[in-house]
């Protein structure tokens, strides 16, 4: 046990070398979980045509790995003050590999939303261990920030490029190939952490409670399948049992919070505006964004007729985009208001949407995307940041990770909401006598072999991704608005006007 005298040098220490290659060792694992949510992008046509899918069994292959994480990040971030920050990245590492290597050698449809889930859930017990790890091992403020500037950016690098790096893989190896980056980088985790990473655990973390475990997940799963349903079925009563059911355990959750001395969401952080609006704004900016970023690289592949190298080298632009947004966010948010710098990133994101929403082709696609990911990237920089210092310190933990599923569960929705909408523009647009299977999916029509059914479908895929991008222009706007109305007061980064 260390001496009072030994916790003040810890506490006032500048990081030094094992620190900062302790970090690099971080940001692998938390690349590889925002890139594991585009890396299937890609290789849908290729899986569809493998595994035959329902339209409703792709949308869950693609999105349920957000949802579970967005899921149970909470509850993994609770679990890992009581067991250790490293003990818990570790097992969630360990996890992470086993089921990449379950959804690469998936034999159906079936198993491959499985993996996907057993994915999520461990991305989720790796993501808060990295936030938690980074703040305890950087105890000088500056350098902290630093660190958690390049967190921050690292999820924004693999939203980018695990769409590019599913196209170098397609293009030698067949569509399983895309899970089996998580591999190497998972190892290294695994082999490194005990070496360069602290453990760490909440001292007086107080008693888990089981009961509010049980009513998170019977609140967050069911509103899950709910949004699930609609988008496969359209308003159907299954549906509405589901929502209802969500609120009604959404409504015992958050009073059970607030008659516990430690709960496992403190409710009173929402009554800071700033909090949030900084939820909100990640929300509903990441639903904008990934709605579209989902369709562009299937427009590319079964429209466009790019191969999955091709297509991925067409979408660099957009990973450049983000980057570039992402590196120019903090410097605008030091001489700006983080409202201004986040509505004029939306502002910038509406061009973009225009461009896809009312033009074709494989240019206006790829950057018009760019253009997006470009307005968009304030918002995950800005989010997590601003949910954070929202914030007293001793909650900045909670914070982050609400503001992690904020994000994740944007993503997510930005498949379910707006690929639902797609989904049901593409069926109108195939004929009512054409085969069942050609309005599943686009990946389905073209296996039939009818030429002009292929073009109908293709022009009806186009439709669907215009309608598409249109719905994501109407999500940035009201993302604006809310910004303008909970944020504005929000003082300058590092400052204290």
């Amino acid at each position: 046990m260390s001496t009072s005298t030994e916790t003040s040098v810890e506490v006032t220490a500048k990081a030094g070398a094992r620190q900062w290659l302790g970090l690099a060792v971080l940001l692998l694992p938390v690349t590889l979980m925002t890139a594991d949510l585009g890396v299937l992008w890609l290789a849908t046509p290729y899986l569809a045509a493998d595994l035959r899918p329902s339209s409703a069994q792709l949308l869950w292959i693609t999105d349920i790995y957000g949802f579970l994480t967005a899921a149970t990040l909470v509850i993994m971030g609770t679990l890992g003050d009581r067991l250790g920050r490293r003990r818990l990245l570790m097992a969630g590492s360990a996890g992470f590999l086993l089921a990449s290597l379950l959804a690469a050698y998936a034999p159906n449809a079936g198993t491959l939303i499985v993996a996907r889930a057993l994915l999520g859930v461990a991305g989720a017990a790796v993501l808060p261990s990295t936030l938690a790890l980074i703040s305890h091992m950087f105890a000088d403020a500056r350098q902290r920030a630093t660190a958690i500037a390049m967190w921050v950016t690292a999820l924004s690098v693999g939203l980018a490029i695990g769409p590019i790096v599913g196209g170098v893989l397609l293009a030698s190896w067949w569509w399983g190939s895309v899970f089996l980056i998580g591999l190497p980088v998972m190892l290294i985790a695994l082999v490194t952490a005990p070496v360069l990473l602290p453990e760490y655990r909440d001292p007086r973390p107080g008693r888990l409670d089981l009961a509010s475990v049980a009513l998170f997940l019977l609140a967050v799963l069911p509103l899950v399948y709910g949004v699930k349903a609609l988008a496969a079925h359209g308003p159907t009563a299954e549906a509405g049992a589901a929502f209802a059911a969500g609120a009604g355990f959404t409504l015992a959750f958050v009073r059970r919070q607030n008659r516990l001395a430690t709960p496992l969401l403190d409710l009173r952080l929402f009554r800071s505006r700033a909090f949030t609006g900084a939820l909100l704004t990640l929300l509903l900016g990441m639903t904008a964004l990934n709605g579209v970023e989902y369709l562009v690289p299937q427009y590319l592949q079964a429209v466009a007729g790019l191969s999955p190298l091709a297509a991925g080298l067409w979408l660099l632009p957009g990973a450049a985009g983000l980057i570039a947004g992402s590196q120019l966010t903090p410097p605008l948010a030091r001489r700006f208001r983080p409202a201004y710098v986040l509505v004029g990133g939306v502002l910038v994101s509406l061009t973009g949407y225009a461009a896809v929403a009312l033009g074709t082709g494989v240019t206006v696609a790829a950057l018009g995307l760019a253009v997006i990911m470009f307005g968009a990237a304030p918002i995950s920089v800005l989010g997590t940041a601003l949910a954070v210092g929202a914030a007293p310190p001793e909650k900045a933990g909670a914070a982050a990770a609400t503001g992690q599923t904020a994000y994740d569960l944007g993503l997510a929705l930005g498949i379910a909401v707006t690929g639902s909408v797609a989904v049901a523009v593409y069926r109108s647009g195939i004929p009512s006598d054409a085969p069942a299977a050609a309005r599943e999916s686009l990946g389905a029509a073209g296996a039939l072999g009818d030429e002009a059914l292929l073009a109908t479908a293709r022009e009806s895929f186009t439709t669907a991704l215009q309608s598409a991008s249109a719905l994501s222009a109407g999500f940035a706007l009201l993302t604006a608005v809310l910004v303008l109305a909970l944020l504005r007061g929000v003082p300058r980064i590092a400052s204290g006007d």
